[in-house]
């Protein structure tokens, strides 16, 4: 059975699983690292997100998660946020099930429910279809300085 959640510390492990297995699938000259689990949770603890993950019968099989940012306030108005999302991953035998779109729908509720005015993501070129599919725009108002 699949279940689509949010993460939580303990999923340390799968996350930095499915990262590592990301990253051999983008570049096969990815080598072993025992250090990565480790390192993994380190970003994770100076880096806090909100986790959704995919689980299948104990292992997760899917990811992503959101970075939220609390906008200033303003005199006489509360402060707003908004939601980057990231990282989307789910296993390559487990693509084009429906999974993927799971797991946003579960962050687009989460965003929600947070009152986020927006969300927004960097989609690749692969993924352009499947997120305008889910209800997402081209935008052209932000700027970027790239280094």
């Amino acid at each position: 059975m699949l279940i689509v959640r949010e993460g939580c510390t303990a999923d340390a492990p799968g996350l930095a699983r499915l990262r590592a297995t990301w990253a051999a699938e983008q570049e096969p000259a990815c080598k072993e690292d025992p250090d990565f689990e480790d390192n993994y949770r380190e970003w994770m603890d100076a880096n806090p997100r909100k986790f959704f993950v995919a689980e299948r019968e104990g292992e997760l099989i899917g990811m992503l998660n959101l970075m939220i940012f609390e906008r200033m306030p303003k005199p006489g108005k509360e402060s707003s946020r908004w939601v980057y999302l990231g990282n989307a991953y789910v296993l390559p035998e487990f693509r084009n099930t429906g999974i993927g779109g799971r797991l946003v729908q579960a962050s687009i509720q989460f965003s929600q429910s947070i009152k986020a005015a927006r969300m927004v993501l960097s989609p690749s070129a692969e993924s352009r279809g499947f997120y305008a599919r889910l209800g997402f725009q081209a935008a052209e108002e932000l700027n970027i300085r790239r280094f």
